[in-house]
């Protein structure tokens, strides 16, 4: 009689894995991180400033040709390998293992400041209980004498006083953040802030600690309720001219019942950002685990990792929370979680899918997956399409990047440039860091190194539920070349 401990690794992580209980769960998971935050504030800004309405065009040109080809092929590799963010292109393509790495580091970032958003805007949340909302008016401790309120006309204003300022900033950068002068000036941790930070932990803790299944439940609420009060809103902007690209906290305090709809509105933004936050944490945890199975995928060991990364994240993001924290938080977002490193992994992806696995033989394994053959598109735009529109941008941007710079105004020192640079380059670096080294300590002349590191793993179809290619034993000519 075997031993049960003597079990089948792969068997064992697979049950270990959690699973979606069904579509519907996956596909408002998938659409709740979609949507995020950056459709709520970003979005309008970046259609307001490009022009509008005519902004779109480029838009619907990138969403067609770039954003539905990479979410496709990453969430098809997913299936396709059963593993995550890292082992996922170890097992497809070694030689591009440092991907699966790098864009590992930039979801770590991620994880790390976008959560702090969820701090601001618990924090409004509570604000929003008060008889008068507390950035209506200019009546509080924090007020200056150059303080106008929302409700008076501050271009008025501002040819009398030229330091006028409305009481919605005020509140934002005196109350909220307590806004210090620079980076060089940190100052102490703002304590309500961070407790709001520390309730946003424990409640994505809490949401996911159980993996998908419990998530799954969660997003019936989280992913639901912001689309019905974005369409809520979207109504009522019409009795109010440009309210979509007024500032949200000003528009909302001259709605009927501001306390309501403020209260509504910020519970809108902390369930999008939660369903954002589940995904990318979720995502770490996996990929993890899996680089690691015998070690998180026993026991609540999983949980334990869980806990230990919230924790970590919750410890760095104090410094986010800061007075001088707003200047931290944008390092991360301009730097490590921008459009460069992004443009960089998605060129790097299409190259080892479309050309170096195959672009046909990944749609005969997409075909064993789903049972037809997908648009022939998405196999063009890997190959072709998408990756010359990401090498375009990618150079456009690297031509008409200028440094960070706050409110176009505060420039920030030179080590605060070299830390954003840093960011950037510690997650974009590891791809070719990782091929110099195997390329370095793998055996056989140059031709058997490429070829060695270019050939998938002989168990690359292996599936939870079935094998798609009959589990043949591999010859020797592929053990040696797996070797």
């Amino acid at each position: 009689m075997k031993d049960e401990n003597n079990q089948n690794p792969a068997s064992s992580n697979r049950e270990n894995r959690g699973q979606w209980a069904n579509k519907r769960e996956y596909i408002l998971s998938v659409s709740g991180h979609i949507i995020g935050l950056g459709n709520v504030w970003r979005f309008p800004y970046l259609c307001f400033k490009n022009g509008g309405g005519a902004f779109l065009i480029p838009y619907v040109v990138f969403l067609s040709m770039c954003g539905i080809p990479i979410f496709f092929l990453e969430v098809s590799l997913g299936q396709l390998t059963a593993q995550g963010g890292i082992t996922c292109w170890r097992k497809i393509c070694p030689i591009f293992g440092g991907l699966g790495y790098g864009s590992q580091v930039t979801l770590l970032y991620s994880v790390v400041y976008y959560i702090v958003i969820l701090a601001w805007a618990f924090l409004y949340l509570f604000s929003s209980f008060h008889t008068v909302l507390p950035w209506a008016s200019c009546n509080n401790t924090w007020n200056t004498d150059n303080c106008i309120d929302c409700g008076q006309n501050d271009s008025v204003y501002g040819h009398i006083n030229e330091n006028a300022t409305s009481s919605v900033k005020e509140f934002w950068q005196r109350r909220v953040l307590g806004l210090s002068g620079g980076i060089e000036e940190m100052g102490s941790i703002r304590w309500d802030l961070a407790g709001c930070l520390l309730l946003s932990w424990i409640i994505c803790y809490f949401c996911i600690w159980k993996g998908v299944k419990a998530t799954g439940k969660v997003v019936y609420v989280t992913a639901t309720f912001p689309v019905v009060m974005l369409i809520v809103m979207l109504i009522l902007a019409e009795s109010g001219p440009g309210l979509a690209f007024i500032a949200y906290p000003l528009a909302l305090s001259m709605m009927p019942l501001p306390q309501l709809w403020a209260a509504f509105f910020f519970i809108m933004i902390i369930l999008l950002g939660l369903d954002s936050e589940f995904v990318c944490l979720e995502g770490l945890v996996t990929a993890i685990s899996d680089l690691f199975p015998s070690l998180f995928l026993i026991g609540h060991r999983r949980k334990l990792l869980l806990l230990i990364i919230c924790g970590v994240s919750f410890v760095i993001g104090l410094f986010m929370v800061t007075e001088g924290g707003l200047y931290v938080f944008l390092l991360f977002d301009y730097y490590a979680c921008s459009g460069i490193p992004f443009m960089i992994f998605a060129i790097l992806e299409c190259v080892c899918v479309g050309w170096i696995y195959g672009a046909d033989r990944y749609y005969d394994n997409i075909k064993e997956m789903i049972g037809y053959y997908p648009s022939s598109l998405m196999k063009y735009c890997w190959k072709f399409i998408t990756p010359c529109l990401c090498v375009g941008t990618l150079i456009f941007s690297l031509v008409k990047f200028t440094p960070l710079k706050y409110n176009n105004t505060y420039e920030y020192p030179w080590w605060g440039f070299a830390i954003g640079m840093v960011l950037a380059l510690s997650s974009v670096l590891l791809t070719p860091l990782w091929i110099i080294y195997h390329m370095a300590v793998t055996p056989g002349t140059l031709r058997q190194r490429l070829k060695t590191l270019c050939t998938p793993a002989f168990d690359l179809h292996s599936s939870p539920k079935k094998t798609l290619y009959p589990e043949t034993p591999p010859t020797d000519t592929e053990l040696h070349a797996l070797t």
